[in-house]
């Protein structure tokens, strides 16, 4: 099992919408304050929206660490805008979403993007989202499980929006797909049982015991070794040499070029 990040910063999936409900945007709220009180710097997407506006402008507010990580395509088209036309419900996530100050670093594709964030952080925080958040927890998760990187990954289940997620995921063990003790690759924190209490709740604070809490020796890893036991969140990005991936790397561009060709010739004959 590789060994666990030593980085403090977080990175934090969420959505470029606000959302219905004003505790989504008072979690992301919390969440940034607990971040830089607890002196983690925060990762995020790039946006200035939604609720990843709220958690960046939140973060910055305080006077803390923010590095925004976003693909050109989306950064050349003005950013990602509220899907859901949400508004801001209190003045303090209005305050926050009037944040400027928001450094980016601009990558080429949203692979890249997602690469960028990992290998940057120790520790994975989702608040509610839609299918882009959805597809980057679940990623870092499977990354966990293929011992590319020993990361926690927490969910912050405001208003039991994750709920169906966890319920899909103890499927997946009843169903024989997912070993048992990998349930524990996702940490959700709940809240407090009466939703009524979900706006006061300090979900930045659960969030950082959460990750002093994660237990990374008691998931069940797959036997791969990508390089030799460290963090290899990166190698994606083409960094990693041959020697390091022991031939992988060789084999994965031997496919490449085959599917090329493949594609070429099918392309030729007309069957594309």
């Amino acid at each position: 099992m590789v060994a666990p990040s030593n980085s403090s910063a977080v990175a934090v999936y969420c959505a470029a919408s606000l959302g219905k409900q004003n505790a989504f945007q008072l979690a992301a709220l919390s969440l940034g304050h607990a971040l830089v009180e607890a002196k983690r710097p925060l990762v995020y997407g790039g946006g200035n929206c939604g609720i990843m506006g709220i958690i960046s402008g939140a973060v910055i507010d305080e006077g803390g660490q923010v590095t925004g990580v976003i693909p050109y395509a989306i950064h050349a088209a003005g950013g990602e805008s509220d899907k859901g036309n949400g508004v801001a419900k209190t003045e303090s996530v209005a305050k926050v979403l009037e944040e400027k100050r928001r450094g980016q670093v601009i990558v080429d594709s949203m692979h890249e993007r997602k690469i960028e964030m990992a290998k940057r952080v120790g520790a994975f925080v989702g608040l509610p989202g839609g299918f882009g958040t959805f597809e980057e927890i679940l990623e870092v998760i499977t990354w966990n499980q293929l011992n590319i990187h020993n990361k926690p990954v927490i969910l912050l289940n405001v208003l039991s929006y994750y709920n169906p997620l966890r319920e899909l995921i103890r499927n997946g063990v009843r169903e024989g797909f997912i070993q048992p003790q990998n349930e524990k690759l996702c940490v959700f924190v709940d809240g407090p049982t009466d939703h009524k209490d979900h706006e006061s709740f300090n979900w930045g604070q659960a969030t950082i015991d959460a990750i002093g809490a994660w237990q990374h020796d008691q998931i069940q890893t797959l036997p791969f070794h990508w390089t030799k036991d460290i963090d290899t969140s990166a190698i994606p990005n083409g960094k990693a040499s041959i020697k390091e991936m022991n031939g992988g790397l060789h084999g994965l561009k031997a496919t490449n070029a085959w599917l090329k060709r493949v594609w070429h010739a099918r392309s030729r004959a007309g069957r594309i």
